[in-house]
């Protein structure tokens, strides 16, 4: 096996940072110890395979992506990343492990959905991967599947307040599902938006003429965002079981939160960096030559993006501050805009919704160091160790410890990564280009105040420099086991 010594950085955790280098066996980590100290009377450096030169960059445990949909059909296609692509990305960005969502649909049996996913993923992803269970035909039998996911390590599930005629489960379903949780000791993930309302709404605007994309957002009302919110609150008090609320936008949802968990209950919830940066009427007002009032299709996911002018991004950051919510993923969910988000020319109902951020969430964060909006401790925290303990797999992911997976990220704080628009027409890129399977990227122009210089998988290097060493294949399934963050 290979040895490796990351020598003459900063290992910044989520508890403190200190110089350190850390020596890797093979897979795994095997010692963290002092600044050029030797092992058994051993010269470290003089003995090991390879040495990489940390000096003046931070040493951190790989992103943990723990809400992605590769290859998710939605809205009459799929989103564009595949398993491959989208890992490749992801790893571009300091992301070595994801959490994506297995699908099962009305009519469908949860198994065979679990099963389609694995034949989806396997073999094809550059780094590790588990999966979420997407719920979205609760009945006798999959209520009785669902009891067995945690011997499959799928030790969470999804259910959906939104998309009637999709994914929707009424309040008597989601009950059931979440008393399934609290036998089982699974953690009941909620989309929370009031979906027949919000149906309703977006019929009347179009029947207005009220059709471009900035609709989407008016539409999908924050009101609608903290009702269903609370509801899910309210439900998982009910049945006692944990609940995690997914991409969280609105300020008001995270006051309903912050109540519940001021109280004690197991109550958590992740945002997205495009609530933290992007906005209402910066994104879905934006126009262009090409594509007009249409270019907001761009930023078009749901939850929508919210108001600057209401506060709602400084109430994310605050509630991050205040761990009123927990973690950062992305909601990968990537459409290019020729071929899938212009289905929705004309009826913003008909965009899909989604964004592309995953190799973008570990940058992004990192500018809110830079900013001061958090820690360098908490941007660590909230981008791998929290969704690590959340998920099941902590003293495995997201922490440098002996015995932890070799996962690490070399981040070098003096660099500088400016986003591009990613490929053209004919697939070939343009510009400063990212690597995620999109035709424009949300995040185009924004620079960032660092860079992602090394990341190892299990030990092996997958990226040096911009330079992509892996493969296809790289990447292991995660067999989770529960929530190591309950109360």
């Amino acid at each position: 096996m290979t040895t490796t010594l990351i020598t003459g950085g900063t290992v910044v955790g989520a508890t403190g940072r200190a110089p350190a280098d850390v020596l890797i066996d093979g897979e795994t980590i095997r010692a963290v110890l002092e600044p050029g100290s030797s092992l058994l009377g051993t010269d470290v450096a003089a003995s090991v395979d390879r040495v990489i030169d940390a000096s003046g960059k931070y040493v951190i445990p790989g992103g943990i992506d723990a809400h992605t949909h590769m290859e998710l059909p939605f809205g009459g296609t799929a989103a564009s990343d595949t398993f491959e692509t989208g890992t490749r990305a992801a790893a571009h960005g300091g992301t070595t492990s994801i959490i994506d969502f297995s699908v099962q649909t009305y009519g469908q049996r949860v198994q065979d959905g679990l099963a389609a996913w694995h034949e989806k993923a396997a073999g094809n992803c550059a780094i590790d991967y588990g999966f979420h269970q997407i719920v979205g035909g609760v009945d006798e039998d999959s209520l009785a599947a669902m009891r067995a996911l945690p011997d499959e390590g799928v030790s969470s599930f999804k259910l959906f307040m939104a998309y009637p005629g999709v994914f929707y489960s009424d309040d008597a379903q989601i009950l059931k599902a979440m008393q399934v949780a609290r036998d089982t000791g699974m953690l009941t993930m909620m989309h929370a938006e009031n979906g027949p309302a919000i149906d309703v709404l977006a019929q009347q605007l179009v029947d207005q003429g009220k059709t471009d994309p900035y609709y989407h957002g008016i539409a999908r009302a924050w009101e609608m965002e903290e009702e269903a919110t609370h509801r899910a609150i309210m439900l998982a008090k009910v049945t006692d079981a944990p609940l995690y609320v997914v991409h969280v936008s609105a300020k008001q949802a995270v006051e309903q939160l912050a109540t519940a968990r001021d109280k004690g209950w197991n109550v958590f919830g992740e945002t997205c960096p495009q609530y933290l940066y992007l906005s209402l009427e910066d994104q879905l007002g934006a126009s262009s030559d090409e594509w007009g009032a249409f270019e907001g299709a761009k930023w078009v996911c749901s939850t929508p993006l919210r108001a600057r002018a209401d506060g709602h991004q400084h109430a994310m950051w605050q509630a991050l501050r205040t761990n009123d919510l927990q973690m950062v993923s992305t909601d990968h969910c990537p459409f290019c805009m020729k071929g899938q988000k212009d289905l929705g020319l004309g009826d913003f109902r008909k965009i899909p919704n989604g964004i592309g951020s995953i190799e973008h969430r570990m940058d992004l964060m990192y500018q809110g160091v830079v900013t001061g909006e958090i820690t360098l401790e908490r941007w660590v925290e909230l981008t791998s160790t929290t969704p690590a303990r959340m998920f099941g797999l902590h003293g495995r992911k997201g922490v440098i410890q002996p015995g932890a997976d070799a996962d690490i990220v070399v981040y070098d704080p003096n660099g500088h990564t400016s986003i591009g628009v990613g490929l053209d027409s004919s697939g070939n890129p343009t510009g400063r280009a990212h690597h995620m399977n999109m035709d424009y990227s949300a995040w185009e122009g924004y620079e960032i105040d660092g860079h992602v210089d090394t990341v190892l998988s299990r030990g092996r290097v997958i990226v040096d420099g911009d330079e992509y060493l892996g493969a296809k294949g790289d990447g292991r399934f995660l067999k989770r086991g529960l929530s190591q963050y309950l109360l």
